[in-house]
């Protein structure tokens, strides 16, 4: 099927994706695994509210967790260009019908809250907090040893939807895969900032969230984050993987953290800045489009995601028979 042209002069500018907020049970549970396990950095916390970066990151937080009755993923926040942009993201919002609000965000500046068309809470700002860098700063390294928050998986009960409007807003598609009749697309991979993607959507029961991402110096540390799993009680909480994706060509592995929300630790995949960037398409019984050696996810994968908060997840727009591990 055709996919829509690149937008290169979108509506506001978007830099490239920045935080999230997760809902979680036991704070104290969750800052263990986040900071001990995988490496995180604390960099602020309450009673209530826990701010964390990775090491090469210069802003505030890219993770932010919460203490709540229930997981959920509150909301995913992007960066813009100016503080202009996000007087334009306003009247764009406004002008699609979709809810949009200036709030008041710790740590950020001003930050315009809105919900996506299929209801995916996100937020924009153009100044955090800046913080020291700590990328040489070898002591602090830890558990998986991640650099930088890398992308937004999400299940979509419309894929072809969410990538018209987020292709509208100037994402530009990297890959995807295509259903069994080749008449809509089962998943799409975009971005903003010139890797493989800052945001995916992916077909199922949505919109829910499916993995954050996290990205890592080599394979390696994804070697060095199994052992530690493996052997600090947390080895029934690796769900797929160590392996090689097919599409973006990253080598992968996916973990749940406590509360069962799915993070990537990610790496290898390639630089997509170049405006004629040719997408690459995928058919979706193609077995090496999971994984390039061949082997398939399992069907947790294709299931389990985290609800969106205050967002019903809908029973997707068509069926579809992805290859499942047996």
């Amino acid at each position: 099927m055709p996919i829509p042209a690149p937008v290169f002069d979108p509506p506001f500018n978007v830099v490239r994706l920045s935080h999230i907020v997760l809902a979680v049970t036991d704070l104290a549970r969750s800052r263990a695994f986040w900071r001990d396990t995988l490496g995180m950095q604390v960099t602020e916390e309450s009673g209530s509210r826990i701010y964390l970066r990775a090491m090469e990151e210069r802003n505030h937080h890219s993770i932010v967790l919460e203490q709540a009755a229930e997981p959920e993923a509150r909301v995913l926040g992007f960066k813009v260009a100016s503080e202009a942009d996000l007087d334009r993201a306003l009247l764009f919002f406004r002008a699609q019908g979709l809810a949009a609000e200036f709030v008041e965000q710790p740590f950020q500046g001003r930050t315009l809250r809105a919900t996506d068309p299929r209801g995916i809470p996100v937020e924009f700002y153009a100044s955090m907090e800046r913080l020291p860098p700590i990328h040489q700063k070898y002591g602090l390294y830890t558990g998986v040893k991640p650099l930088r928050i890398d992308h937004f998986n999400c299940f979509s009960d419309d894929v072809d939807a969410s990538v018209q409007f987020y292709n509208s807003l100037g994402f530009r598609i990297t890959e995807y895969t295509e259903n069994e009749d080749r008449t809509r697309l089962w998943a799409a991979w975009m971005h903003r900032k010139g890797g493989v993607h800052d945001m995916a959507f992916t077909h199922g029961v949505g919109p829910r969230l499916h993995h954050v991402a996290f990205w890592v110096p080599t394979p390696l540390n994804i070697i060095d984050l199994l052992d530690l799993m493996a052997t600090t009680g947390y080895v029934g909480n690796i769900e797929r993987g160590p392996g090689r994706h097919g599409i973006s060509n990253a080598f992968f592995l996916y973990v749940l953290d406590p509360d069962g929300h799915r993070i990537e630790i990610y790496c290898s995949d390639y630089l997509t800045v170049d405006p004629d960037h040719e997408p690459i398409r995928w058919d979706l019984r193609d077995p090496q489009r999971q994984t390039l050696w061949g082997a398939a996810a399992p069907r947790s994968w294709f299931e389990h995601g985290t609800p969106f908060a205050g967002t019903p997840a809908r029973q997707p727009a068509y069926e579809a028979a992805p290859i499942i591990a047996a």
